[in-house]
């Protein structure tokens, strides 16, 4: 069984970008005992947080998280700029055999892009593909890039192989996910499941279902929306939490 949990982190801040949580998040995803997190709006750095931010750890926030929760991780950029860069990282309990950064964007000022990282349970176990991904907010582009992906799935990764897609999706009206469900040959866990995607944004009152876990070559088990507190007092989503069986 494997345990996996994606999470928008909103690059360690409260929904209201009053306080600086990461030192909180941490706490909160050590209290999840999961295999896998896939994270978004992560800092690979920022040196003017570093410098006035109280708190503000000299490493990465992922590596910062996984010093204290799983030992290894993989990281992309998404937004590079003057003083810093953020994006998606995945933290995994095993290593990662390889992993790349695929750029989908082709805005300057609106950089995408997803994360592939293939770990193994044991040496000679079959191999797990894990996907992070943080889709843009304009529908046509978003399109595009999902388009994007599951072409990729379908040419890189082997028809018997295990995928987990997880990440902040932000196809509100749901339309984008169905067509990605067809091309690609995935499902949604939520949808799966209960019949309709989980619902987590805004944290506090959450009505838009932007955030998303799909599989294929997996059995479900069980999925859940990290809701109630402490989760809607810090970053603006919900993290999503689901197991399976390989």
């Amino acid at each position: 069984m494997f345990k996996f949990l994606t999470y928008n982190i909103h690059k360690g801040f409260n929904r209201y970008n009053r306080s600086f949580i990461l030192h909180k998040i941490r706490e909160q995803l050590e209290a999840v005992t999961v295999d896998v997190v896939f994270l978004q709006e992560i800092h690979g750095q920022q040196l003017d947080h570093q410098a006035k931010v109280t708190g503000w750890p000299e490493e990465a926030q992922f590596e910062f998280l996984a010093d204290q929760l799983l030992p290894h991780y993989a990281y992309g950029k998404n937004a590079i700029y003057d003083k810093g860069h953020h994006g998606n990282a995945i933290l995994s309990k095993h290593g990662f055999e390889k992993w790349d950064n695929v750029n989908v964007s082709r805005f300057s000022w609106s950089s995408r892009s997803f994360l592939h990282g293939v770990i193994r349970r044991s040496e000679h176990g079959p191999p797990l593909h894990l996907i992070c991904v943080h889709l843009e907010f304009v529908g046509f582009e978003r399109n595009r890039q999902l388009k994007i992906l599951s072409q990729y799935i379908n040419e890189v990764i082997p028809d018997n192989e295990a995928v987990i897609v997880a990440g902040d999706f932000n196809d509100w009206s749901g339309r984008t996910g169905l067509r990605f469900e067809m091309q690609s040959g995935m499902r949604e866990a939520f949808r799966q499941s209960l019949g309709e995607h989980a619902k987590t944004f805004p944290s506090n009152r959450p009505f838009l279902g932007l955030d998303r876990i799909y599989y294929r070559g997996v059995e479900l088990i069980k999925c859940d929306c990290l809701s109630g507190h402490p989760w809607q007092k810090m970053s603006d989503h919900l993290p999503l939490y689901a197991e399976f069986s390989l």
